[in-house]
């Protein structure tokens, strides 16, 4: 039987929309990092977790086949930034949202051998944001669309030219005993229907213009978790490793 009363989670971003077709009346939306606090407690059954919170988690199950990923620039994870990309980068701030975003610079600016100080970000007026800022998801994106000083280094861009490979942010993470066949299915067929569904996403979604979400969800955004995500994540864990301090182990993804 298909689990409808499985506890699902989701992030409230127009990239997750097509992952969670059908599912919308069961699902709670979160900011990934909470997402994490609420399958970590058993309060859900499976969210789309960072992918980082999943290579440092104790092994939760990952769905196979599905996945937020991008293979390039992906418009909505970037460093927005006054300074240059050099030792002249001495201070970014972060948005705490998503571990995956802050990780992810962590070890692009690593391997420029770049190691700024690290600050959160207090909140998104567009007046008071500091120089160099991490923006992630939709608030990013309103930012990247209006007026403002910065250059945009688009992480999805850098990752592809530093490794060649897809990156992942996100897959559906499963708590040890919910990890299910049939739930597992059920988030299979939700990325199916939302595929099939994306020309009403583009055209019906309010987000953004009919241009953007053509570009964004119809291009930069890819939803399959095969052999080259595969090989992106692993390469991402390795780099986790042995770039980011303090160390924390990484573990092997599994995948159902």
């Amino acid at each position: 039987m298909i689990p409808e009363t499985a506890r699902i989670g989701s992030v409230p971003y127009l990239n997750a929309v097509p992952l969670t077709c059908g599912l919308e009346e069961g699902c709670r939306f979160l900011p990934p990092s909470t997402l994490a606090v609420e399958l970590r407690a058993g309060r859900l059954e499976a969210a789309l977790l960072s992918v980082t919170e999943a290579l440092f988690a104790p092994g939760y199950p990952i769905v196979d086949g599905v996945a937020i990923a991008s293979d390039g620039p992906v418009a909505s994870v970037f460093l927005a930034h006054q300074d240059p990309l050099d030792e002249r980068l001495t201070e970014v701030h972060l948005d705490p949202a998503s571990c995956t975003s802050v990780n992810l610079l962590r070890v692009l600016l690593a391997a420029r051998g770049l190691s700024p100080r690290f600050s959160p970000l207090a909140d998104y007026d567009r007046e008071r944001m500091p120089r160099n800022v991490l923006l992630i998801g939709d608030p990013a994106i309103r930012f990247s669309l209006g007026p403002h000083p910065h250059r945009l280094w688009d992480l999805g861009a850098a990752w592809k030219e530093w490794t060649g490979l897809p990156f992942v942010y996100a897959v559906w993470a499963v708590g040890e005993s919910a990890a299910t066949p049939a739930l597992a299915d059920r988030l299979r067929q939700a990325r199916v229907l939302g595929l099939e569904s994306m020309p009403h996403w583009v055209e019906h979604r309010p987000e953004f213009t009919r241009e953007f979400r053509q570009s964004y969800l119809g291009g930069h955004i890819r939803y399959g978790l095969g052999d080259a995500e595969k090989a992106g994540i692993e390469r991402f864990r390795q780099a986790l490793d042995t770039h980011i301090e303090p160390r924390r182990p990484t573990v092997v993804p599994r995948y159902f």
